[in-house]
């Protein structure tokens, strides 16, 4: 049940003549939780549920700098951006974890997929084939 549902089924259990500490028990929910919805007239409510849509992040502030480099160099990694943020800025404090859920919010938020190119290789002879274990080389490896 959403925070929402949670107050009007509150407020309909209250009319309906519920004690609150009925309400809490009904709900699942702690009398204090029951006690601090009340409070709240339905445009307060609808206030709080909106502020809470939205999370402020400790990346923000350079939410346009990481854009414009995901965007110049979509195959960049996030510890790419973690390293240049911090060449950028020294004072910054934030994990690398935080940038890698950060960046990966941006592209899916702005639609950056990762651009991967594979990787070139070829396969190069064994060392201790059997021509050059004829020639006991194979141990000086």
């Amino acid at each position: 049940m959403d925070k929402w549902e949670m107050y009007m089924e509150i407020k309909q259990l209250l009319k309906q003549g519920f004690s609150q500490t009925k309400i809490a028990e009904k709900l699942g929910v702690s009398r204090t939780t029951v006690y601090r919805h009340l409070k709240r007239s339905p445009s307060e409510m609808a206030e709080w549920v909106d502020s809470l849509q939205y999370k402020k992040k400790k990346l923000d502030p350079y939410k346009e700098l990481i854009l414009s480099w995901l965007r110049m160099h979509p195959d960049i990694s996030a510890a790419q951006v973690y390293d240049w943020l911090l060449e950028k800025y020294k004072d910054l404090t934030v994990g690398e974890s935080t940038v890698r859920t950060y960046v990966k919010a941006l592209r899916e938020e702005y639609k950056i997929n990762k651009e991967t190119s594979p990787r070139m290789y070829e396969a190069i002879p064994d060392p201790c084939d059997r021509q050059v274990k004829r020639h006991n080389l194979c141990s000086l490896i």
